[in-house]
């Protein structure tokens, strides 16, 4: 690693160590993102699992659930650290009332595999978390629902456009999605059910709600379904791959004329006309869903992909130095550096 002058693995370890906080988690990045995010947490416990720290990767898997609700219910950030931050945007304190993917049923398995002794109580809460879901946001024809964009982890992604009044712009949808927040309908416990303003089904979501669900050993195929767009938009839309006989998908990854780039996939195709490789949730390369594509390919047995999609990420990572994104085609370091999500690199490097 030439920022580092270490190999992979030293390199991520030491990032996740300088992320790592007295309560009991990884910020993503201390100075933007000083909180914990759920399926932020759930991929740093399987970092931390890889690399040698079983105690850290439980310890983070515990946080996740400090702020479980008794139903189930699994908020997206966790205030440990400061319990009143951000308070009157939410309404309550101490975590947020919306979600994120599940991917904890995910980073249980993987500690398993790796025989890490995880307690039942962990199993327990987990399926909770997607019970919930599978009851909670369940609609007609087995649709799951997300009720904030920021629930489908992909923020400012051009799939929301629609809500954006007026044209996309960083400045107006920034105002959408906190009017989205207030929309919000809250159960007793004050977590989000419904928004009569917003309320999509999501093909990453669903797909990574259906998989993690699977791991855990709960059926989903009888009470939701996993939509695939006709035509992806995003590289999110290619995770239906994760459950369902669609390995054709996988091809858009690398594909260079959609998807495919050196240091991607890039997150938006490049013949979509929002596609902006400079901007945030536009176009650049993320992590975390290279990560998943590749999860997708290794699933199906599409050796060739799996090797493009696991060597990108891993260029990517050295090329920006463990950054939250990066522009898929240079590698250049976008957003927050480091960020922990980053040091998947090493899991994906360990497999080979």
């Amino acid at each position: 690693m030439a920022r580092y002058g270490v190999d992979l693995r030293t390199a991520a370890r030491s990032v996740l160590d300088t992320l790592w906080q007295p309560a009991g988690y990884t910020a993503p990045n201390t100075a933007v993102y000083p909180f914990q995010w759920l399926w932020d947490s759930c991929f740093h416990a399987v970092c931390w699992a890889e690399l040698g720290r079983p105690d850290r990767a439980l310890a983070e898997l515990h946080s996740v659930f400090r702020w479980q609700s008794p139903g189930g219910f699994v908020p997206h950030i966790g205030y440990q650290a400061d319990p009143n931050a951000h308070g009157s945007f939410w309404g309550r304190t101490g975590a947020s009332t919306i979600t994120q993917p599940p991917m904890y049923g995910h980073a249980l398995v993987e500690l398993e595999r790796r025989n890490i002794a995880v307690p039942e109580e962990l199993w327990v809460k987990a399926r909770l978390g997607v019970e919930w879901l599978l009851l909670q946001r369940a609609r007609d024809a087995g649709a799951i629902v997300i009720c904030h964009p920021w629930e489908s982890g992909c923020d400012d992604s051009p799939q929301w456009d629609a809500w954006c009044r007026g044209g996309w712009s960083r400045e107006r949808w920034r105002a959408v999605k906190g009017e989205l927040v207030a929309s919000l309908v809250l159960d007793g416990d004050g977590n989000a059910v419904a928004n009569p303003r917003f309320e999509v089904e999501s093909p990453c979501f669903s797909a990574l709600l259906a998989w993690n669900a699977e791991l855990l050993g709960v059926p989903w195929h009888e009470r939701m379904r996993v939509p695939v767009p006709a035509r992806p938009r995003t590289v999110d839309d290619l995770l239906p791959a994760l459950v369902l006989d669609r390995a054709d998908l996988l091809d858009l990854a690398v594909d260079p004329l959609v998807f495919g780039a050196e240091f991607g996939p890039a997150g938006v195709r490049r013949d979509d006309p929002a596609f902006d490789p400079d901007t945030y949730w536009r176009g650049p390369a993320w992590p975390q869903l290279s990560y998943l594509v590749w999860l997708a390919a290794r699933r199906h047995g599409r050796s060739a992909v799996t090797a493009s999609v696991g060597a990108s990420l891993l260029a990517g990572v050295e090329r920006s130095g463990f950054a939250e994104h990066w522009h898929p085609d240079t590698g250049t370091a976008q957003g927050a550096v480091p960020q922990g999500w980053s040091a998947l690199a090493a899991v994906v490097q360990s497999a080979g």
